[in-house]
């Protein structure tokens, strides 16, 4: 149009309908080097980017492969101030900004100043995204992933103390609190170690430090990745093996084999022991009860049976 060829955005067009205003800049960014071609996983829309998330989510793993968890969370005024009274380990401490504090709040707070922890104050948002969206009611802990034992040095370490070995092994209990409830136990027998299998069972997580009132801290758990193989193994270096079975031939409180080395081996109140569990033991023992109640729970049996083998072992003691 005569008159306005300058106003804002007019350009000349050369024969071709090229762009000459304004063209250098882009030439020179079209020459600039974009960096290394993503990897395909990385890419949205290419197949190996859905598999990768598919993988995220099913292993919660940030780069797509499966991967052990380096921690777990606690959350929830209640359930913190238990771990933290139970003196679970803490990376660190959590809490929401203005949040509402109450007694919880406060004990909980008294109790990290007192144990020096890590307190780092986030937004409520972030405490969300943290904890998964977990009902945190403004607090939650970083927990670490338990330090697990070697089996085999459960009974070096009772023989560098100069003590008989006892030793606790359960199979097929899936349930932490369980778990948790036998090691308190254990603490209170002067068990030396609990096993547990690798796979298809309980682990020490926050739930079982809690349930074990401390005693996690004075009793190692160690894994076994095969549990028939680990009892076989405990055998060959003399030590007697006995499956808590309500089947069982002998009482616990008649078990002569209760002053040498033992592993006491329990199942789940359910199943019970695995069947090459059960033959690996050299003898089965129960608990008799004049009740109706057909089975108890690992925890209340693991104490009934503990507290048997202990008084056997201290009238031993005192035979001599």
């Amino acid at each position: 149009m005569p008159g306005n060829s300058k106003r804002g955005g007019a350009v000349r067009k050369r024969q071709g309908g090229n762009p000459t205003a304004g063209s250098g800049g882009r030439r020179r960014r079209a020459l600039e080097g974009k960096g290394p071609t993503p990897k395909a996983r990385d890419r949205e829309g290419h197949k190996a980017h859905g598999k990768s998330r598919s993988d995220d989510r099913r292993y919660g793993s940030t780069a797509g492969r499966k991967t052990r968890a380096t921690h777990e969370w606690v959350a929830g005024r209640n359930s913190v101030l238990e771990a933290l009274q139970a003196g679970i380990p803490v990376t660190t401490v959590y809490f929401a900004e203005r949040t509402e504090r109450d007694d919880r709040l406060r004990d909980s707070f008294r109790i990290v100043s007192d144990r020096g922890l890590a307190l780092l104050e986030v937004s409520r948002g972030e405490l969300d995204k943290l904890t998964d969206k977990a009902v945190h009611q403004g607090i939650a802990l970083k927990v670490p992933t338990y330090d697990y034992a070697d089996p085999n040095d459960l009974v070096d370490r009772a023989r560098e103390a100069a003590e008989v070995p006892l030793v606790v092994a359960l199979d097929s209990i899936t349930d932490p609190r369980n778990l948790g409830a036998v090691v308190r136990s254990a603490g209170a027998f002067g068990v030396h170690g609990v096993v547990v299998p690798e796979r298809r069972a309980a682990g020490m997580t926050a739930s079982a430090w809690k349930t074990s009132a401390g005693a996690a801290v004075r009793v190692p758990v160690a894994r076994a990745t095969n549990l028939t193989r680990q009892l076989r193994s405990y055998a060959a270096d003399g030590l007697m093996v006995a499956g808590l079975d309500a089947a069982g031939t002998v009482d616990i409180g008649d078990l002569d084999l209760a002053t040498g080395p033992l592993v006491l081996v329990l199942g789940s109140e359910g199943a019970g022991m695995s069947r090459l569990v059960r033959e690996t033991c050299d003898v089965l023992v129960r608990i008799p009860m004049a009740g109706t109640t057909e089975s108890l729970n690992a925890g209340v049996a693991a104490g009934i049976a503990l507290y048997e083998i202990e008084r056997l072992r201290t009238q031993g003691r005192k035979g001599r």
